[in-house]
């Protein structure tokens, strides 16, 4: 049986920044956070204990988010960078959600946001720079020679090297325009999108990956596992458990657990069985296998899940069965 320890995971480049980065990168959205009945999913020692486990194998590419856990995510990962040589690892952070009740100036990417908040990450981190900072969502409400002007500063003044834009739905267009602007005026420009891409959630197919392939941008997708439908645990019959996360989302069984996507997931699961790997595995490996696709992003709750997610490094897909997967569920524009 294959343990963290039998892992290595490869570096791939981290689009055109120069750098490289672990070709599964380790998202902590869950360090911290607090379900609606008030637990806590990943207390700190399970926090340490999945760090651990990503660097025993090989991973050096941490996401966090100066909202995740109210910030203990970001805390909890600069403890555990103390023992740890900082210029090892790459983290990345995001500003965007409103983080004081009746303040609107807390939200967005408005200067005055901006600034207070890239010094409290540097403070919860404990380093003097991130190496990616994301915008976590658009903000209309900003112009984007304003927050690219912003942005920029923070590199010139040495708290950022990238920066990146992360989205829940394409908008490859404000992507190109500020970077344009950021182009014109001489000023850092976007380098890395996180969208959210896996096999059923296939809206950036199209426009964004052309966008991100012509600009040479670093594409590194969020929810490789459609809120973990692809990972085998939901029936057609069964649908939500009660104790799963997913059914304290109203909207997840509409959104998920239709029948277009047990159809994929049938694929998922013949494919599965070829390359004798989870349907988890195999789903990340889909996604490893496509062109534009950089590094996605894995979470896990314990380091048992941890190990099956990173263990997906190691699948060799072959085109046919990348094809088959990638035919299941018709993207967004096939019909044009």
């Amino acid at each position: 049986m294959t343990t963290l320890s039998d892992i290595d995971l490869g570096y791939v480049a981290l689009g055109r920044t120069g750098i490289q980065t672990s070709e599964l990168q380790f998202g902590t959205w869950r360090f911290g956070k607090e379900t609606a009945e008030g637990n806590i999913e990943i207390g700190e020692d399970r926090a340490y204990e999945l760090l651990n486990g990503y660097e025993r194998a090989g991973g050096r590419y941490i996401d966090t988010a100066d909202i995740y856990g109210g910030g203990q995510s970001e805390e909890w990962i600069g403890h555990w960078l103390e023992d740890r040589e900082r210029e090892r690892f790459t983290i990345a952070s995001k500003i965007y959600w409103q983080i004081r009740d009746g303040d609107p100036n807390s939200r967005g990417t408005n200067r005055k946001n901006v600034r207070h908040r890239i010094d409290e990450i540097l403070d919860r981190l404990g380093t003097d720079y991130i190496d990616v900072l994301y915008i976590h969502r658009w903000d209309d409400a900003t112009t984007a020679r304003e927050m690219m002007k912003t942005l920029n500063g923070l590199v010139e003044a040495g708290k950022v090297n990238y920066l990146g834009a992360s989205t829940l739905r394409p908008n490859a267009w404000k992507v190109i325009r500020a970077n344009d602007i950021a182009r014109e005026q001489g000023w850092e420009p976007f380098t890395v999108v996180q969208p959210r891409y896996n096999l059923v959630d296939r809206e950036i197919e199209g426009d964004y990956l052309e966008m991100a392939r012509h600009d040479e941008l670093a594409v590194c997708p969020w929810s490789p596992l459609g809120q973990g439908f692809l990972t085998g645990k939901y029936t057609r019959d069964a649908g939500a458990t009660a104790e799963s996360r997913a059914a304290e989302a109203s909207h997840f069984e509409n959104s998920y657990l239709t029948e277009t996507n047990f159809l994929v997931h049938d694929e998922l699961d013949a494919v599965a069985e070829e390359v004798a790997r989870t349907p988890a595995q195999t789903a990340l490996a889909w996604l490893m296998h496509l062109d534009g696709v950089t590094a996605p992003i894995v979470g896990a709750r314990t380091v048992d899940q941890l190990e099956e997610n990173l263990g997906a490094a190691s699948i060799d897909l072959a085109s046919d069965q990348v094809n088959r997967l990638s035919e299941a569920k018709p993207g967004p524009y096939d019909d044009l």
